[in-house]
């Protein structure tokens, strides 16, 4: 059976102009910075004339860990959303931006799929409003001034070997990881190693999505520790004088971007922190000024739940002030095959014992958001593949655990096939029986908190750190940040930091390898086992294949 590509779909959208789905929303033309016809940033001076409305009611969607068999949450972000106005309500979407590094690498566009996506796909894959181009001249031009601060007489005493502050670039690109700088003579500066991360792993990134207005922002990057004196005392953004200006190059980027679903619902496509190194949300700002704006707002946190829930619950919810009223958790048939030890290969092959062995994944993750207060629905995200007894068996185990799957076939027939996951939700959105609380106060130590997180949601038996990362944790709470939530860095591929452990694994270890401190951002990293914060490029990557046709159209996101 032949399908058309995302993209194909996405060519063949009838938009309508950005003025009109902002209008649908109560947004004024005014108030609309338009980036052609089919996408605009929305005022400031809007968003703050809202906050005197009543919130409307926050869903989110989650998932299972990842597999390459594909589980398409974004997919089911966007039908969700699509699905909730098909059937009378008010809903938005939010969504994170895509990094141009990963387009470009292993995974192709990140705007949903199929008969469920958000337009303009290309725009959205590629430099979209700027936003991304921003951030990394933000982080840089701190970057810059470090330098040129030492190089000028160094007058707070920087100690060039204590400089914590790196720089960044939004591309895929392993020989930048662990490079020397100010080589060449005295005229350069002096010689320290040094490297660059990618722009969605950039605190400032972290900043920008948990601002919540310009004037927080620049607080946020004037709190950024970017290294040490000799004596070990923090050296802040603020004392390098670099927040103003930062703030200024990101005074647009802040402002949330508005688009369209295919079938012409408003969308808020906004920040992009990666959901395995930082917290894996959209902005707070879009966020916010959604649930001023709809009856439901439905958005989506990165990775599976173990990751990208927790962090939107113990991070951006507790940070924000946002209490969600259910959560979706997205599974494939496929997926719990590949749990069940089934080979990709051998997935198109109907096997109803493989899903019942691989779905105590999902039974962990839904008891997890449970764990949370939050009430919980299981979207089966449907593949042609699927047959009517795997869809069974997965309906039967959740049914088993309290909560109810619903198939959902949103791909194919856009909010036509999630109605019924539509209903359900608001069913329980509308049920009250919300009851969220973060996993951990703020007042707990910061160990105990990576051993809760650890133990209850990764189901470990113990987390094992150097005395020196035990004693840094000591040394922050010392100082005054033992009140920051951490921000677990691991495999998105596992509860284990192993990503070849499928499955719902206990009694594992959580190896620390190290700990940041984003001070601006509010949240202390966790880094557990081997994390990347420069993706390289696989052997084939996905560049390869993008090119422009003899339309102009771009080919090869998919």
């Amino acid at each position: 059976m032949a399908f058309k590509t995302d993209i194909e779909i996405a060519r063949e959208a009838k938009k309508k102009p950005i003025q009109e789905i902002g209008s649908k929303l109560g947004i004024p033309t005014e108030h609309l910075l338009p980036y052609g016809h089919d996408k605009a940033k929305v005022g400031q001076e809007f968003i703050k004339s809202l906050a005197g409305r009543p919130d409307g009611k926050l869903i989110l969607v989650t998932a299972i860990n990842p597999t390459p068999a594909g589980e398409g949450k974004t997919t089911t972000t966007v039908g969700l959303g699509d699905g909730l106005n098909r059937i009378g309500k008010k809903a938005v979407i939010c969504i994170r931006e895509a990094s141009l590094g990963p387009n470009f690498g292993m995974k192709g566009g990140a705007a949903g799929g199929g008969y469920a996506q958000v337009v303009p796909m290309e725009e959205m894959n590629l430099h979209f409003t700027g936003d991304f181009h921003a951030i990394t001249s933000a982080h840089n031009l701190l970057s810059a001034m470090i330098d040129n601060h030492i190089y000028w007489g160094n007058e707070l005493d920087i100690d060039a070997r204590r400089i914590s502050w790196r720089r960044v670039m939004d591309m895929n690109d392993r020989a930048l990881r662990d490079i020397v700088v100010n080589l060449g003579g005295v005229s350069n500066g002096f010689p320290r190693q040094t490297g660059f991360d990618i722009t969605v792993a950039s605190e400032v990134m972290a900043i920008l999505c948990l601002s919540n207005d310009l004037e927080d922002l620049q607080t946020r990057l004037g709190n950024i520790v970017i290294g040490y004196t000799r004596a070990k005392k923090p050296i802040y953004c603020r004392d390098i004088k670099a927040d103003g200006a930062m703030t200024v190059l990101l005074k647009d980027a802040m402002q949330p971007n508005l688009v369209q679903t295919l079938e012409n619902n408003p969308a808020f496509v906004h920040g992009g922190p990666f959901a395995n190194i930082a917290h894996g949300c959209n902005s707070v700002i879009a966020t916010k000024t959604a649930l001023k704006l709809g009856e439901y707002v439905v958005t989506e946190a990165g990775f599976g739940a173990d990751l990208g829930a927790e962090k939107f619950f113990d991070i951006k919810c507790r940070k924000a002030g946002l209490k969600p009223s259910a959560a979706v958790i997205v599974a494939t048939v496929r997926a719990m095959k590949m749990n069940g030890g089934v080979a990709k290969a051998d997935l198109g092959a109907e096997n109803v014992e493989a899903v019942k062995k691989g779905c105590p994944n999902l039974g962990r993750h839904i008891a997890n958001v449970k764990s949370f207060g939050v009430p919980v629905v299981v979207a089966i995200n449907h593949f042609y593949s699927d047959t009517d007894a795997e869809v069974q068996a997965v309906k039967d185990y959740v049914a088993a655990q309290g909560a109810e799957a619903i198939l959902c076939k949103h791909w194919a027939q856009g909010s036509a096939g999630i109605e019924d996951l539509a209903k359900k939700v608001v069913h329980l959105a509308e049920g009250d029986s919300a009851n969220f609380a973060p996993l951990y106060p703020d007042d707990m130590p910061l160990f105990q908190k990576v051993e809760t997180i650890a133990k209850r949601i990764y189901h470990a038996n113990e987390v094992i750190a150097d005395k020196s990362i035990r004693d840094q944790l000591r040394a922050w709470e010392a100082a005054g940040y033992g009140n920051l939530p951490v921000c677990m860095a691991k495999t998105q591929y596992s509860f284990t930091t192993d990503p070849n452990v499928r499955g719902a694994p206990t009694g594992h270890t959580i190896p620390i390898r190290e700990v940041r401190l984003s001070a601006g951002a509010g949240f202390i990293v966790v880094i557990c086992g081997e994390i990347m914060t420069m993706p390289g490029l696989p052997k084939v990557p996905s560049a390869e294949v993008i090119r422009l046709n003899d339309q102009g159209q771009v080919e090869g996101l998919f």
